[in-house]
């Protein structure tokens, strides 16, 4: 079940890019956000690499876009959505890779400095994608609320 949540959500924020241009991509959310359909496909690729790579396996991997956009937002003119998407595809699968024979209660390891957030080191790989569907949820709201004001499409 939670798998099937996080693919939906995670299906979600493709939907939510599909037929635009890259301008429109790049648009913001509404002022003094920043915020952009493209910027959260980057987020979101730097949110599986950080929960199921780092956290789960612990992997110590560089940011996926770069040292100096360690959270994703920040764009590039040369970047546009298909180098994006391809990222984050590829960090999902890989994700869907380390977690494939794991258990539920099966854990990974925070930094004491994000522990500090979540009250232990330890977090079981149920936490993550509890945590995972509901960061999804949020920037899917996020991106609604974008493409609405781009085109008025609205929904899943």
């Amino acid at each position: 079940m939670l798998e099937a949540w996080l693919d939906f959500h995670r299906a979600t924020l493709g939907l939510k890019c599909s037929g635009l241009k890259d301008d429109q991509l790049r648009l913001a959310a509404a002022s003094p956000s920043s915020m952009t359909l493209l910027g959260l496909v980057q987020h979101m690729a730097e949110v599986e690499r950080n929960w199921f790579q780092r956290v789960f396996a612990g992997q110590d991997l560089p940011p996926v876009f770069g040292e100096n956009n360690v959270d994703g937002f920040a764009l590039q003119p040369e970047r546009g959505l298909d180098e994006a998407m391809a990222a984050w595809r590829a960090q999902v699968a890989r994700g869907r890779e380390l977690i494939a024979e794991a258990s539920l209660d099966d854990s990974g390891q925070l930094s004491q400095q994000e522990a500090v957030h979540v009250g232990d080191q330890g977090v079981s790989l149920r936490w993550i994608m509890v945590h995972m569907i509901e960061e999804y949820a949020r920037h899917n709201g996020h991106a609604d609320l974008i493409r609405e004001q781009i085109d008025g499409t609205t929904g899943a």
